[in-house]
């Protein structure tokens, strides 16, 4: 989770929302990434959704089973969706997104009608998810984070 956050931090840096990601299987980490949206002007490139496509260039196979997702924020339903494609195993995070996270509103990880279920961990390193995601829209709010387009 360290490395999701350091990641989160680069993106508030960067004037993106800080969401930091990071893909593991075993102790090799694959593929480590940050929100890009405004950079890449793609509402697509969330965290996962790039860390998922770089892990699966790294594999060489579009499902990354037996692999850990530590993500700062709980995931949105995009998010959520891309994952269990992916046939992610476990999905860690670290703060509860109430208004618009994937498991707060519609539990989708853990539908056990879909084909492929995600074993979830939630709350690691929370309180330091929350504290940069708050100071980085308290700043937008006051004008010293960029505001967006």
């Amino acid at each position: 989770m360290e490395i999701a956050l350091e990641e989160a931090e680069a993106a508030a840096r960067e004037g993106e929302v800080p969401v930091g990601a990071v893909l593991v299987r075993g102790e090799e980490v694959l593929a480590r990434d940050h929100n890009r949206t405004i950079a890449l002007c793609d509402p697509t490139a969330h965290a996962e959704i790039l860390v998922l496509r770089q892990a699966a260039r790294v594999v060489g196979n579009r499902r990354l089973l037996g692999c850990d997702l530590y993500v700062t924020v709980e995931p949105c339903v995009m998010c959520a969706g891309a994952i269990v494609q992916a046939r992610i195993r476990r999905l860690i995070f670290g703060a509860r997104d109430e208004k618009g996270g994937a498991l707060s509103l519609y539990g989708i990880l853990c539908d056990e009608k879909l084909n492929h279920t995600v074993e979830v961990v939630e709350g690691v390193k929370a309180s330091r998810a929350r504290a940069l995601m708050q100071s980085f829209f308290r700043g937008l709010r006051s004008g010293e984070v960029p505001k967006w387009s």
